[in-house]
């Protein structure tokens, strides 16, 4: 079996709360990523999904190293990145790139498309020389959809898919190999988001990417993803290939959020169970002992208060090798089918 391109272990971000102006004093901690694991294969799309505050974007984050792990490992080929700095850390930035959730944001106003597509390579001359620059930017807005005479553009004169378009161009400037992309979607249009995550499946089939895909439409993350992790409140609840997971999840959490999936044939969204989740998403702050879903969970029991469930294939699933083999951080995990396969006669 081969190695996997990109392995996680045990990522933790905490984030410290301090009191005091003179002699700071730390109280507490946002515990925003607390222990997540994941593989990604070369060529694979792994899709993370969870609701607003789970921690996605900060692993994204952590990924590129834009924000630096309070303990845990991030191999890349087998080495661990957050132990690397300087000319190192440079050379392994080059190999994994972002595209950002914010069009608008994540693009500098003052600069043309053409020097910020071009500005991966003043930090890295040797993927492009000096006087080949400005055809390597025209060939990535080529490859990305838009108009190669548009290099002189500002990023005001373009629509949001547009500048999503020239957040993928900077993106592949330096040929990674792997592309985070931390909710590319989530503030466009419809029928744009399926433009861009159009481009996006054949840019990785063209340029051989490995890809995290980030988001919260379970829907764009199944339509686009080989394998998905459900996360919640900074852990990875359940994962497995997205058969497994969209047509059956094991986890309470995981079946919630399927049930809330808008379902476009009307008998079967008649028919389906609608699982509503009382209570609000606990504080990071004050994580719930044992299980942290259980506040909300109609399945908690008192050992879910005391024994953290462990990502695993739960032990009802050990003697067989259905699609519900999968891991799952629950001490109950059962099968259920949220939304009918079949229409109802």
């Amino acid at each position: 079996m081969a190695e996997p391109i990109l392995e996680v272990r045990g990522l933790v971000k905490h984030y410290p709360l301090t009191r005091g102006v003179l002699f700071k004093k730390q109280v507490g901690a946002v515990k925003a990523v607390d222990g997540v694991d994941f593989t990604l294969d070369r060529g694979e799309t792994l899709g993370i999904v969870g609701e607003s505050g789970c921690g996605k974007s900060t692993v994204a984050k952590m990924l590129v190293s834009l924000e630096r792990p309070t303990s845990g490992e991030i191999r890349y080929k087998g080495e661990d990145v957050t132990r690397l700095s300087g000319r190192a850390l440079r050379a392994v930035r080059r190999n994994i790139q972002m595209v950002f959730q914010d069009p608008y944001t994540s693009l500098n106003p003052r600069m043309t498309v053409g020097d910020i597509i071009g500005e991966p390579f003043d930090i890295h001359p040797e993927v492009a020389p000096k006087g080949d620059r400005r055809r390597r930017v025209r060939e990535l807005l080529d490859v990305v959809g838009l108009n190669p005479e548009y290099v002189n553009r500002y990023p005001h004169q373009f629509s949001g898919g547009q500048r999503q378009r020239i957040g993928i161009a900077r993106g592949l400037a330096l040929r990674p190999e792997i592309i985070v992309a931390d909710e590319p979607v989530s503030a466009l249009d419809v029928s744009v988001q399926a433009q861009v995550i159009n481009l996006m499946e054949r840019l990785q089939n063209e340029f051989d990417l490995s890809c995290v895909f980030i988001a919260h439409d379970l829907s764009i993350v199944r339509h686009i993803s080989d394998r998905v992790g459900v996360m919640y409140l900074g852990r990875i609840v359940e994962t497995g290939r997205d058969a497994e997971i969209y047509d059956h999840p094991t986890h309470p959490y995981t079946q919630a959020l399927l049930s809330a999936v808008p379902v476009p044939d009307p008998e079967a969204r008649e028919h389906r169970e609608r699982i509503i989740l009382y209570g609000d998403v606990p504080s990071p702050m004050n994580i719930p002992s044992g299980c942290r879903f259980r506040t909300r969970c109609w399945k908690a029991r008192e050992r879910c208060a005391l024994e953290v469930p462990a990502l695993a294939v739960p032990e009802a699933f050990h003697r067989t090798t259905g699609p519900a083999a999968h891991p799952s951080a629950c001490h109950f995990a059962e099968e259920k089918h949220v939304v009918p396969s079949d229409r109802p006669e």
